[in-house]
């Protein structure tokens, strides 16, 4: 007897069988010739059988771990045997006799325990293999809609952890530079005569100082906003990049002009090694931007009062340009190293150190969208070397 995968048997047949069929073309031909064979052995011997579609409902292949398919698996009565192969039927002719041996006792065992559940005056119904396996099929489905549903929400549970301690880094970071923009500013107003348009009480350079402090905070400012918000839109949303003809050098000699006041702050030494003839770059420049800002930022971070800041070009190949930023201070674990471009990702050393996690895998989104590569290793002072490249510039 033949049943749909669709409405599971819920029988009273002592034995039960399951057979496990594939949508595989190769294999139609064995499992036309097994169900002909299984039906010229009903004909001689009641069994039930159940026919399973793997390609539907594949839980139940892994919850007999099945390897194979077609396969006939004995479920009733215990215990439970597998028949798979390309000689199922020669594996069934010298099993069933023994599965008939076996039934028989199983039989007979059952009579007499229904004799004795008579004479107590008791009575109960024998409960189905295959139904067992119905549910037992409904219940894995559901395990692993429970799995994924629990996957799921500890993922919104990370996100939302990972957004309330950025907005509160974020209120805390926005401090700094606003309250040096507001003061550049008010300074610059208050001095500022409306008669004779001139900055009253200030030298030309410090008027000049405050102005440059002034814009200079307010780009920190919106580095720090648009770098959350790059990384918030996930690794699977498309990142736009606008690619032109651009001197990397001469980026770099502008952010770290920008960062000047930090990296003397900490009476860092600024070692630059970028060859007059390095080819230029076909590449997005703000996003590139980015990028040097990300990693020079981080190396004037972790960089000791009084240490050293390189930054390096290389014509690697005809088409490739390396630039590599390197510091002296404590660098990054080699088994870390591979994770550090990870969003959210932060040694356990930086837990108190200001920053969100995402500087390095934004730095990593952007050079990937040029088609380059990012990677980092040890400085030969210990510290670290992060190195980064980006395609020539077709001549």
């Amino acid at each position: 007897m033949q049943v749909s995968q669709d409405q599971p048997i819920y029988s009273e047949a002592p034995l039960q069988l399951l057979l496990f069929v594939d949508g595989r073309p190769k294999s139609r031909q064995q499992v036309q010739r097994i169900r002909a064979y299984l039906k010229e052995l009903q004909a001689e011997y009641s069994f039930e059988v159940e026919t399973i579609d793997v390609g539907q409902q594949p839980y139940l292949a892994e919850h007999f771990k099945l390897i194979a398919t077609p396969a006939l698996i004995k479920i009733h009565p215990e215990p439970r045997q597998v028949l798979a192969g390309s000689n199922i039927i020669a594996q069934l002719k010298n099993w069933w006799p023994r599965w008939q041996a076996a039934l028989d006792a199983y039989l007979k065992v059952q009579e007499d325990l229904q004799e004795r559940i008579e004479d107590n005056g008791k009575a109960t119904s024998p409960k189905s293999t295959i139904r067992s396996v119905a549910v037992s099929a409904e219940l894995i489905r559901l395990s692993d809609e429970i799995f994924r549903l629990k996957q799921e929400k500890d993922n919104l549970q990370e996100q939302l952890q990972f957004k309330d301690r950025v907005i509160a880094m974020l209120a805390h970071d926005l401090r700094n530079p606003l309250t040096a923009a507001a003061i550049a500013i008010e300074t610059l107003q208050s001095n500022y005569n409306l008669d004779t348009g001139q900055f009253q009480r200030l030298k030309p350079s410090m008027t000049a100082h405050l102005l440059k402090q002034a814009r200079n905070q307010t780009k920190v400012i919106d580095r720090m906003i648009a770098d959350l918000l790059e990384v918030g839109r996930g690794k699977d949303t498309e990142f736009p990049i606008l690619p032109q003809k651009i001197q990397l050098g001469k980026v770099c000699l502008d952010v770290l002009e920008e960062l000047c006041d930090r990296y003397t702050a900490k009476s860092q030494e600024v070692e630059i090694d970028i060859p007059s003839d390095l080819p230029y770059v076909y590449a997005d420049p703000e996003r590139i931007r980015q990028v040097l800002v990300n990693l020079l930022d981080n190396a004037i971070k972790y960089t000791p009062q009084g240490g050293k800041i390189s930054v390096a070009g290389l014509h690697r190949t005809t088409q490739k340009v390396q630039f590599s930023i390197g510091d002296t201070g404590p660098g990054i674990p080699v088994e870390n190293r591979d994770r550090i471009f990870e969003n959210h990702f932060r040694l356990q050393r930086d837990e108190g150190t200001e920053g969100y996690g995402i500087g390095l895998c934004l730095c990593q989104r952007i050079i990937l969208a040029h088609y380059g590569q990012i990677w980092v290793d040890s400085a030969p002072n210990n510290g670290a070397w992060f190195h980064f490249t980006l395609p020539v510039y077709p001549s």
